[in-house]
């Protein structure tokens, strides 16, 4: 295959991937707490071939390597929801939860309680605070969370607030090595501790953190790349039909005098 073929899939599959990812981000723009993915592309250069009897030195080809996929962990919209149960992080950490495959990190706080009163996450995930599992009472109500994140509850007539414990926050000091284990919640490899969240972190009560999924951004991006890719599939066609002549023209036989 010509090199012109190669270097143009090389970049077909850098696009074709890079399309998947930002199809992922248009579909998670109204997921709570996601945070969007972002390709890294290098140049990659092709080791040139020698031999003692080439006439000339061969030239290096590049093509284009689809490096990785990295997170962007910027803060998305706080919006108000009301529910006493919402909670936002203004500032960095995350919130801990238990789920069956062991401790994972959400920034995703539309919480709610199950059957048993445990407070869980949208996926049905414990909330887990400094104690462990929080759980309500039947009779609780006027649940107040401090920025803190400390929980209090008013129970059945009485005015006299009963803790029922306190949100565990977390923080990373390199976040990039957390793993996507989710729409919104992620692992924490091996080797990677979690720290308390940093002092000026707060709670914020009755809200949520939106995807910081920016919809015409990802759009925009979506039509560039679908145009690039069609761009460069016109191009292999036209070297393709060239190759394709000028194949024609050499197999006919010469024409007689």
């Amino acid at each position: 295959m010509e090199n012109a073929l190669l270097i143009g899939l090389s970049r077909q599959m850098a696009l074709s991937h890079e399309l998947d990812v930002v199809a992922n981000n248009i579909a998670n723009i109204d997921t709570t707490g996601y945070k969007s993915d972002r390709q890294s592309f290098i140049e990659y250069l092709m080791p040139g071939a020698a031999n003692e009897q080439f006439t000339g030195r061969d030239r290096r080809m590049s093509f284009v390597e689809d490096r990785a996929t990295w997170i962007d962990y910027s803060p998305g919209a706080l919006t108000r929801t009301g529910d006493p149960l919402n909670v936002a992080i203004d500032g960095k950490g995350y919130f801990v939860v238990q789920t069956p495959r062991g401790q994972r990190y959400t920034r995703n706080g539309a919480f709610s309680t199950d059957a048993t009163g445990t407070l869980v996450t949208s996926d049905g995930y414990q909330v887990l605070g400094d104690g462990g599992p929080i759980t309500f009472q039947p009779n609780d109500h006027n649940v107040t969370i401090s920025e803190s994140g400390i929980i209090t509850v008013q129970e059945g007539a009485s005015t006299v607030e009963a803790p029922r414990g306190r949100l565990q926050l977390a923080d990373f000091a390199r976040p990039q090595l957390l793993q996507k284990d989710g729409s919104s919640t992620f692992l924490a490899p091996n080797g990677v501790n979690a720290d308390p969240a940093p002092a000026g972190t707060r709670v914020v009560q009755g809200t949520v953190e939106k995807s910081n999924v920016n919809a015409i951004a990802e759009m925009a991006r979506m039509i560039q790349i679908t145009r690039s890719y069609s761009d460069i599939a016109n191009i292999l066609q036209q070297q393709g039909d060239q190759r394709r002549n000028a194949l024609q023209q050499l197999s006919q036989p010469p024409a007689s005098s």
